[in-house]
């Protein structure tokens, strides 16, 4: 642990209006403002992988960080205007950014292929930080931090608390090779954050107060519901593939607080008894980086296993699939880098393939996938 202490220094310029407004509020005449910050801040070379400073504007957490952590504060740079957002993000392969852009919440293809000034507040927060965390992993600093000044300060409260469980998430799994110090003027993303330590520069009037006990995430409480088709509305431009919903498919929601935040869709195996294919999971912008989407998926393929049914699932994108591939409730069916060129027809109906694309095939064995695989 190291005590920063910064004594920031600034002239006032004589003026008519500046005179006028010493006078009105009996400010003493100076021709310089001062004020010193001070707080024990753990130091780069202690063990730690998230920290958090919080407090009010004007309470030195800038200074105080940039006093600390120095290089390691990220300075946001002009995007390039009409290109699309992902030839935006550094030099990194494209596994690294999709991977990185679905661990922050950004998990919608569609939205990468758009420019950046076209995407909603919450978009381009959850992007920012992806260039963020990517400029950090490419850094030649052995330290791989990111200090990240305004976290979450001019987006909804609700995707400043999603947006902090997703980088948590994805920081301790190992997903993101770095670690993080947020710096924000907005409590309420501690819990959702789960730091090693908080310094809170505006807790009381004693001064800076540093915690070290590590917080943990508030439980999302979810209702999961059958649902007509209609609601897919709400969800289909979020959805990788361009295909509509299937007359066939029955469709489930999960709801929070009265509003539906993720999809799913169950559709029977075309020439396959009682075996069903998931065709469609998709969760809100606002929500994604927490795995709402997979834990519905497994709510509802759960149900089709107590009615004799088998489920899988058939995906080409990289967040699904890594979901997949580290639950163990999942078991790895069939991959094809080049996804299926063979043209379908079932009943004079021709059936998509996905040529092109690489696709990974996993069935769902719930609790009993270990006495499978043993």
């Amino acid at each position: 642990m190291s005590r920063c202490q910064v004594t920031v220094q600034t002239p006032v310029h004589s003026s008519f209006r500046v005179r006028q407004v010493m006078g009105m509020f009996d400010l003493p005449e100076q021709t310089e403002w001062s004020e010193t910050f001070a707080a024990e801040i753990p130091a780069i070379s202690e063990n730690w992988s998230i920290g958090c400073i919080i407090g009010p504007s004007g309470s030195g957490k800038s200074t105080l960080a940039r006093a600390a952590y120095g290089a390691a504060i990220y300075q946001a740079q002009p995007w390039p205007a009409g290109s699309a957002m992902i030839d935006s993000l550094g030099n990194a392969s494209i596994q690294q950014i999709t991977q990185t852009l679905t661990a922050v919440g950004l998990g919608s293809p569609p939205a990468w292929l758009k420019p950046f000034a076209v995407l909603s507040n919450g978009e381009k927060f959850r992007c920012e930080l992806a260039r963020a965390l990517l400029s950090a992993a490419e850094s030649n600093n052995s330290e791989k931090l990111l200090v990240f000044d305004e976290f979450t300060s001019l987006v909804d409260r609700t995707v400043a608390k999603v947006a902090s469980a997703a980088i948590s998430k994805a920081i301790r799994s190992g997903r993101l090779n770095c670690r993080f110090v947020a710096v924000s003027c907005h409590a309420d993303i501690a819990p959702w954050l789960e730091p090693d330590w908080v310094l809170d520069l505006g807790a009381n009037e004693a001064g800076p107060t540093l915690s070290r006990v590590r917080l943990r995430r508030p439980r999302l409480q979810l209702q999961v519901t059958r649902c007509p088709q209609r609601l897919w509305h709400l969800f289909a431009r979020h959805h990788y593939l361009v295909g509509g919903l299937s007359r066939a498919a029955t469709c489930y929601a999960a709801w929070l607080d009265g509003r539906p935040i993720a999809f799913c869709a169950l559709l029977a195996i075309l020439g396959h008894r009682k075996h069903k294919r998931i065709s469609r999971i998709v969760t809100l912008p606002d929500y994604q980086g927490l795995g709402i989407g997979l834990r519905l998926a497994e709510r509802v393929a759960d149900d089709a296993l107590t009615t004799g049914f088998r489920v899988s699932i058939t995906a080409s994108h990289p967040a699904v699939i890594g979901a997949c591939r580290q639950s163990n409730t999942w078991r790895l069916v069939s991959y094809r880098p080049l996804g299926n060129r063979t043209r379908q027809r079932f009943q004079s109906r021709s059936i998509p393939n996905s040529a092109g694309r690489g696709v990974a095939t996993f069935e769902y064995f719930g609790s009993s996938l270990d006495e499978v695989q043993s």
